[in-house]
């Protein structure tokens, strides 16, 4: 046998003197073939260097025992603690996880996706760019009868599973927190509106400062992509107000760090002078100095929800879908507290 030739169930057939058949059965432990002779088909498998057709059988049975998963960013701790979370479910059921990153980019993100449908995952687990805007590309998943299933950012007109945090509550506790530790002119860094946990993070603030009394004043609030450079424009912006903000409430760790950098090195003192609270508790957040208060997000557990909602209807077919909504935790360090 040429040896740059992958070996088939013929060659082994054709090496033992037996039918293809019984091969195919033995290597898939049919009972009807004895444990005596699967044994003796597998080591001559083994021999020849088969190796099964995983494709061909995926086909066949209409099951290709994977699970896509899209994240905007791979490097984010968030994300990697929700993929880390969905790969432990899937694992131990028996699925292999495929995982791509869309760089917050909405082109990026429809072509993973079309990959994905092309290559027959069973199901697609995603959080989409802040790009997105058209959703065609995902709902042609719930045309099919594809799972899918959202997690934090997640789009509303498509009815399907959705595993998020509590965004308004989490946004609530920072600006509360920051009222309690006698800061009255709050900014907020928020990201794109068309993202509904950006939006729900700017309503939580909003309504903290409704309930304290405290007049809402436009120019403190300023919408933009969250990077680390989008940080320094908005702390630029902001201290160059006539009455600049005495803290500010950033949409994600990324831009509490470059904010409190470029503050640090004007010489503003935090959190005397100016107070400053992230969201995700990504890991530097704690390290740094000084360290960044922050909201944490259960992402490990949001994985697991999800693999186990998307498992759950790729094998039982169920037609009713929820929205699963976490809770977060307010992390007070030395960024934001004045010992109050």
């Amino acid at each position: 046998m040429n040896r740059n030739v992958q070996p088939t169930i013929h060659d082994i057939a054709r090496e033992l003197k037996i039918s293809a058949s019984t091969v195919s059965r033995a290597l898939n432990d049919n009972p009807r073939i004895s444990l005596k002779t699967r044994e003796k088909i597998k080591a001559v498998a083994d021999s020849l260097g088969y190796r099964p057709n995983t494709l061909a059988s995926n086909l066949r049975n209409k099951k290709s025992n994977t699970i896509g998963i899209v994240v905007p960013l791979i490097n984010r701790h968030f994300f990697s603690s929700v993929i880390s979370g969905v790969e432990d479910v899937a694992y131990k059921a028996g699925y292999t996880v495929v995982i791509a990153q869309s760089n917050d980019l909405a082109a990026k993100e429809v072509n993973i996706v079309q990959s994905m449908y092309s290559n027959r995952v069973d199901g697609l687990i995603i959080s989409i760019a802040m790009q997105t805007e058209a959703f065609d590309h995902l709902k042609l998943f719930s045309k099919k009868h594809i799972p899918l299933a959202f997690f934090d950012r997640v789009v509303s007109e498509i009815e399907t599973d959705k595993i998020v945090v509590d965004d308004f509550a989490g946004a609530y506790k920072v600006t509360q927190h920051l009222i309690d530790q006698g800061y009255q002119r709050i900014g907020h860094l928020a990201g794109p509106q068309n993202l509904m946990i950006y939006l729900h993070r700017k309503e939580g603030y909003l309504e903290a400062l409704k309930k304290n009394n405290i007049p809402f004043d436009e120019s403190l609030v300023l919408i933009n992509t969250l990077t680390s450079e989008d940080g320094v424009t908005a702390a630029k912006q902001l201290m160059s107000l006539s009455n600049p903000p005495d803290a500010i409430f950033c949409g994600n760790d990324i831009t509490a760090l470059s904010v409190m950098i470029y503050l640090r090195d004007r010489g503003i003192r935090i959190p005397q002078e100016v107070g400053i609270v992230g969201f995700s508790n990504e890991p530097y957040s704690k390290v740094v100095s000084p360290s960044i208060s922050t909201i944490a997000q259960p992402g490990f557990e949001m994985g697991q929800k999800a693999a186990e909602l998307i498992i759950r209807k790729i094998e039982n077919k169920e037609k009713t879908y929820q929205t699963i909504i976490l809770p977060t935790e307010l992390i007070i360090r030395e960024s934001s507290y004045r010992g109050k």
